[in-house]
């Protein structure tokens, strides 16, 4: 399962099929490896994939992610190989335990114990399955016990709003031979202000959710840096800004610190593709 050094994430509802299909062959033409995208609201994960997969010749496509309570493991799993059987094996299936508010106000479904469930959910699509260990499935691991669950029964861990301090620790806890493919938000300006605003818009979304908020606190920050949107320590944490080289040496850390691939997520203007583009450009392999 070869992702490449470097990948592209972007989020599924943030463009229509035609940006889409302009992001995916300009991401494939420099030279990335893997283009991740979200499970947004109004997108199913694995029909998206498919789309991804009809738009491009060599890129790998990648979720991050599909919310195992959107589909039970059987169909995981079939749909994991029919979009490789059909896509040049060019698909990787990361799945997550997403989120309390995502699965039960919005699914209607009961947040069950995140590492139990996930246990459960990744032994029934490995169940009967003789190639189990080969099968190209990551899944979104943050604390300790659900990245080593990631290197016993998974191909590896793509852990989302993350320093480099912890993709150390997650290299730890996943042993060896396993893949630690980490995200990182970056915004290509000097500008501290217009950054800082940038970044406090993009992370706006994930201040409320408990599994960011408590890795965040485990990684040292306190409730004063998350307060009032967060303060700019935790924010570019987050977003690294500045130059190519500041950001390029953010991503250098993670390498590191043991990340095998680090896909980048560019903050930038809403509804400014182009901008998105130049700087994945920036950035390319």
């Amino acid at each position: 399962m070869d992702l490449g050094k470097k990948g592209v994430w972007y989020g599924a509802d943030k463009l229509d099929p035609t940006q889409w299909t302009d992001l995916i062959t300009h991401v494939e033409r420099l030279g990335y490896g893997t283009q991740w995208y979200s499970e947004a609201a109004g997108f199913e994960s694995m029909s998206f994939g498919a789309y991804l997969l009809a738009q491009s010749h060599r890129i790998n496509i990648g979720s991050s992610i599909a919310n195992i309570y959107a589909r039970d493991a059987a169909a995981s799993r079939a749909g994991l190989r029919t979009l490789n059987q059909t896509g040049d094996d060019r698909y990787i299936l990361g799945l997550g335990v997403s989120h309390v508010p995502l699965v039960e106000g919005f699914r209607g479904h009961v947040y069950g114990k995140p590492i139990a469930t996930m246990r459960a959910y990744l032994e029934s699509i490995r169940a009967g399955q003789d190639d189990a260990d080969e099968l190209p499935i990551v899944i979104a691991a943050l604390g300790p016990r659900m990245l080593e669950l990631a290197g016993e029964l998974t191909r590896g861990a793509i852990p989302y709003n993350v320093t480099p301090e912890h993709t150390a620790e997650a290299r730890r806890r996943l042993g060896p031979g396993k893949m630690l493919a980490v995200e990182q938000k970056f915004c290509l300006s000097t500008d501290d202000g217009a950054a800082l605003e940038l970044a406090r818009k993009e992370l706006s979304r994930y201040m409320a959710m408990p599994n960011y908020r408590n890795n965040w606190l485990r990684l040292g920050f306190s409730e004063a840096d998350l307060a009032d949107g967060g303060n700019k320590r935790f924010l570019n944490a987050m977003v690294v800004w500045g130059t190519q080289a500041t950001i390029e040496a953010r991503m250098q850390e993670h390498y590191d610190a043991g990340a095998d691939h680090v896909c980048v997520q560019p903050v930038h203007r809403a509804g400014d593709l182009d901008e998105a583009k130049a700087m994945v450009e920036a950035l390319a392999p």
